[in-house]
């Protein structure tokens, strides 16, 4: 009987020591790394939401300008060409770590962002078309898309500031040496060269 409660003691022991290690352990934060990147591929997956849902706006905007502005040619099989390389681009399991296919995949996204510019920079000279309510309709639904993209990066940018510093950062680098051994820093969206240039302000 007494050998009895003795293992059932060490027993007892040996289940609250584990409890107190794994609160231990959750206290210094070893579950952060894998919490902060499933957080960061959340957002990342926003991002190409919201990529393509102004890919599926481009071919009826496309199809409106053409309508009253057929002989802008150039610039309508600009977009066109920009949309199909944005939305052709293979997109690998490792593109977050991966520093060639993310810049590869951003490079692509801001060529279309700059043949959209192009292609409302011509509607400018279209009386008719501004006003069509068609063109108005679509017209809105991109600048609404072009502002979710640009909270979904800004969201993406964070949590993976927040992922990439806990990697490099005490406690999380210890825990990242150890037991997260193939975790690896993220990519993140930079500013193209032409955007940091400051304006050139001229007066006549």
């Amino acid at each position: 009987m007494r050998l009895d409660l003795s293992a059932a003691w060490r027993a007892l022991r040996a289940l609250v020591l584990v409890m107190a290690a794994g609160f231990v352990l959750a206290g210094c934060g070893i579950n952060n790394i894998p919490t902060y990147e499933e957080a960061a591929k959340a957002s990342w997956s926003e991002v190409l939401n919201q990529y393509q849902r102004r890919a599926d706006l481009i071919p009826n905007l496309v199809e409106t300008v053409k309508g009253y502005a057929a002989h802008e040619k150039d610039v309508l099989e600009g977009v066109v060409e920009a949309r199909a390389k944005a939305t052709s681009v293979q997109l690998p399991p490792d593109i977050l770590t991966n520093p060639e296919a993310f810049k590869q995949f951003q490079e692509s996204q801001g060529a279309l962002s700059g043949a959209i510019g192009r292609l409302l920079a011509v509607v400018e000279n279209y009386p008719d078309l501004k006003a069509n309510q068609n063109f108005l309709a679509l017209q809105a639904q991109l600048e609404g898309t072009e502002n979710r993209i640009a909270v979904a990066r800004r969201d993406y940018i964070e949590a993976v500031r927040r992922y990439n510093t806990e990697l490099k950062t005490y406690p999380g680098a210890l825990w990242a040496r150890f037991f997260y051994t193939e975790n690896r820093p993220m990519e993140t969206f930079t500013i193209e060269e032409e955007k940091m240039k400051t304006p050139e302000v001229k007066f006549n």
